[in-house]
């Protein structure tokens, strides 16, 4: 069957978030420039003696007013203009540096949201093109937003995180957490496809119903065949579902609860071992890896960068006091314990 394309209209761009809100920015900007406008208008309050009206020889406060703005915006229509020697100063020390600066905010202002803006609604649709390795989170609630909290700390760049969420709040914490987002529903192909999931790393589904979990897996697997996908389910009758529906592997919270309970009940020390096994924060972790060239042929016991616990050869699970584990194999891969690095 022909590939699905995406029209320009489903093709929704990636968000960054912004170090400054657009209403702060415009208020900022505006205010400085009124600011300076107000300086200038008091300046030449003071000095209107210093000022000429070709009109009636009088300088009112609005006359002052407009003279102001017409000078500010270099009109200069003349019917208004400085004639004392101190009134000309003022205006090439103290009145062009204002203005200079008055359009140096207005220029840039127009710059920021029209130019700036199009540039990065461009680069980021580029950025969205070229997305290969990334890591896809397709539910941002309570377990999307601690694995992506999780992988942050353990190295991962969030940029190269992608999260999709149908929540605007949701996903206004994952862009401060500098991860890309985009509001769409992860049920729909066009919209899995729209930030190539096909090319992703690893796909993290935790959708907050097991129903729309299951559901999300079946149309990534449908356009991602090859990637790994982790997804969060809560009743245990809906993991064998998610497996079917083709999930590499599943998580129940409410299980590993129960068996950090029940690890607690057999000795005080073990589900803190777990805890501490689980999170890049514990002086230990969990790691897997593709076996080294230098490993081939080796025992599993005799690797030096942890303690190897187990072998994945093919579909196979080899632990670690089991013979096939005396020789280490091309293609295998480990799971070992390592020491958390000291932090820097």
């Amino acid at each position: 069957m022909a590939k699905k394309r995406i029209t320009p209209a489903l093709f929704k761009p990636l968000r960054r978030a912004l170090s400054v809100p657009v209403w702060a920015d415009v208020a900022l900007r505006l205010g400085g420039a009124l600011a300076l406008v107000f300086i200038v208008v008091m300046v030449h309050w003071i000095d209107r003696d210093g000022l000429k009206d070709a009109h009636d020889g009088v300088i009112s406060f609005l006359d002052v007013v407009y003279f102001t703005m017409i000078s500010i915006t270099t009109t200069g229509f003349g019917d208004i203009a400085p004639v004392s020697d101190k009134s000309r100063l003022i205006e090439a020390v103290i009145v062009t540096p204002i203005r200079l600066a008055v359009i140096y905010i207005f220029v840039g202002t127009a710059y920021n949201f029209i130019i700036k803006h199009s540039w990065e609604t461009w680069r980021m649709k580029r950025i969205q093109e070229r997305l290969a390795g990334h890591v896809v989170v397709l539910g941002y609630g309570v377990s999307g937003s601690e694995a992506v909290a999780e992988l942050i700390a353990r190295g991962t760049d969030p940029a190269g995180i992608v999260v999709i969420d149908p929540s605007p709040q949701r996903l206004a914490m994952a862009e401060q957490a500098g991860c890309n987002v985009m509001e769409g529903d992860a049920t729909r192909d066009d919209t899995l496809e729209a930030v190539r999931i096909s090319r992703a790393q690893s796909i993290l589904v935790s959708a907050g119903r097991d129903d729309t979990t299951i559901l999300i897996i079946l149309t990534a697997r449908h356009v991602a065949p090859h990637v790994p996908i982790t997804a969060v389910v809560r009743a245990d009758d809906n993991e064998l579902l998610a497996r079917q529906a083709g999930a590499n592997n599943v998580i129940n919270p409410v299980r590993f609860t129960g068996l950090l309970l029940a690890g607690s009940a057999e000795g005080r020390h073990i589900s803190d071992y777990l805890s501490d096994l689980a999170s890049v924060n514990g002086r230990v972790q969990l790691v897997e890896r593709a076996v080294t060239a230098d490993e081939i042929g080796q025992p599993l016991e005799r690797i030096s960068s942890g303690k190897g616990l187990r072998i994945y050869r093919g579909e196979r699970a080899i632990g670690f006091w089991e013979p096939e584990a005396h020789v280490l194999e091309a293609g295998d891969v480990i799971v070992e314990i390592t020491a958390t690095p000291p932090s820097a």
